[in-house]
């Protein structure tokens, strides 16, 4: 066949006359690049492949790495784990060969991806999020993504998603065409992203039906306790919240400053040793009560003169030390006096004294997973957030139920426990509906990816929670949220005082 006769076959002469009629008209500097973006146009975007390997997280632990081809590119994704799955969240598919990774290696959920689907994928646009998750949850059939595995689904989901909104295009009036391409401009020159292509997080509100991108106030994690650290401190976390600050980037650096104030305080009282961080990077000084933990963490906020600007939120994760229907607050201490077991009534009490004493704006999962009526009697005292964790496990049935009963006033996502972007999405929508805050959540076991950042920004969420300043997974979340920040410049919102929003 001809050059000719091939051009003739597939009608690229008149093709490429337009596209060259276009750079003309758009007075190009480069039109060769102009030309290759506006015959890309003239195709639409496919799913051509769906490839899946295991990687590690930041644990050590096996992992799903996902790519997604379509014809304009390769698109990629990975999920974090949790350290433990709850009876009510999507399952999270590992081999169980204690002969391999301790049993938790994911290769039949990498297999379910290059083989199953991948081939159920294949030639879908990947701009319709809703058809794509559907379409997994459909081979998967069962409610909580056994058969597949929700890490796999998940996976393939966030790829789908990266891949929708590079196919999408800005369609924006012409009084912010300046702006938008003066965001897009940065944001091309770090990704090799078209300038007409919309930004993760603008995908991601499309989806859900918002129209306006709020920079979350970020909880960092300072000291861990629970079983995530060699401490006897009860507690999971203590956290602190910059809700003063006036952007974003002022917040990050708030949370670094405290953070190394509280490495200096803790090696003045406790030593050296006291400064070993925990899975999501915070410190594990030798400590035993929440108070202690509390005074050292106001003590640092003091040292940095943010007195008035930060506020402090407790990680309680109270289900690891319930017993019937007590709280042993001396679970993990080796002396155990066997006196500080306490009541749903005591451990309201102690939260109230706490609040009273301390300026605690939020704590999470205060009391068991099915303790419901504390939880309720807590929140119903208007002290602070109230964030359902274990609680609801980013479940929709125990979230409606949460809800009805009014036992928590905060949703804690984490997008593994359910599994798809759009079903991420629903459930946000329904804590939105109900007046509750929402905090887009990190996992102990993280990754590289920033996913959650955008999903945070794109459902205007007003918090997140990433883990301490520091350890290159979580600060890539931290990362991520100042360059959508500068991309925005003065079209940027950080929700500050308006955090529960």
């Amino acid at each position: 066949m001809s050059v000719q006769e091939y051009l003739d076959k597939h009608m690229l002469s008149r093709k490429i006359e337009d596209a060259v009629n276009a750079a003309v008209r758009a007075k190009t500097p480069d039109p060769v690049l102009f030309i290759s973006n506006h015959m890309k146009k003239a195709v639409s975007s496919v799913i051509t492949k769906v490839k899946a390997r295991q990687i590690l997280d930041s644990r050590g632990i096996p992992t799903v790495e996902v790519e997604l081809f379509t014809n304009k590119g390769v698109f990629r994704a990975s999920v974090p784990c949790g350290d433990s799955t709850g009876m009510y969240e999507a399952v999270e598919l590992r081999d169980g060969d204690k002969g391999t990774y301790l049993g938790n290696a994911v290769t039949k959920a990498v297999k379910n991806i290059n083989e199953k689907i991948s081939e159920a994928l294949v030639g879908m646009d990947p701009t319709v999020q809703l058809q794509i998750d559907q379409a997994m949850i459909d081979l998967d059939k069962t409610e909580k993504k056994s058969e597949l595995g929700a890490n796999a689904i998940l996976a393939v989901s966030i790829a789908a998603c990266r891949a929708g909104a590079a196919e999408k295009e800005v369609s924006f009036p012409n009084i912010f065409f300046h702006l938008y391409s003066r965001i897009i401009d940065f944001y091309s020159k770090c990704s090799n992203q078209s300038k007409n292509q919309v930004p993760l997080y603008k995908h991601i509100a499309d989806l859900s039906g918002k129209t306006n991108a709020i920079l979350p106030v970020p909880a960092f994690t300072v000291i861990s306790g629970g079983k995530h650290s060699g401490n006897s401190l009860p507690v999971q976390d203590i956290m602190i919240l910059p809700t003063g600050a006036g952007r974003f980037e002022e917040a990050l650096q708030m949370g670094s400053e405290t953070y190394h104030h509280l490495k200096a305080v803790i090696t003045e009282k406790y030593g050296a040793n006291g400064c070993n961080v925990g899975e999501d990077g915070g410190f594990v000084p030798d400590i035993s009560s929440v108070r202690e933990g509390l005074d050292i963490v106001r003590e640092a906020i003091g040292r940095t003169g943010y007195n008035d600007k930060i506020k402090i939120g407790i990680g309680v994760a109270a289900t690891e030390f319930c017993i019937g229907t007590k709280y042993d607050l001396e679970f993990k201490s080796p002396n155990k006096s066997g006196q500080n077991f306490k009541s749903g009534e005591d451990m309201i009490q102690m939260y109230k004294d706490l609040c009273i004493d301390y300026p605690i704006a939020s704590i999470e999962d205060p009391f068991d997973k099915e303790d419901w009526e504390h939880s309720k009697r807590f929140c119903g005292l208007g002290l602070c957030q109230v964030v359902g964790d274990d609680l609801l496990m980013s479940n929709p049935k125990r979230i409606e139920r949460a809800i009805h009963e009014s036992a928590c006033n905060s949703l804690l996502l984490k997008i593994n426990q359910i599994g798809t972007v759009t079903e991420a999405v629903d459930v946000v929508k329904m804590a939105k509906e109900a007046h509750w805050g929402v905090v887009v959540s990190q996992r102990f076991g993280e990754t590289n990816d920033s996913f959650i950042a955008d999903l945070a920004v794109a459902l205007g969420a007003g918090q997140i929670k990433g883990g301490a300043p520091c350890r290159g997974e979580r600060v890539a979340k931290y990362n991520q949220l100042l360059r959508i920040e500068q991309e925005l410049g003065d079209q940027a919102v950080y929700a500050g005082e308006d955090w529960r929003l």
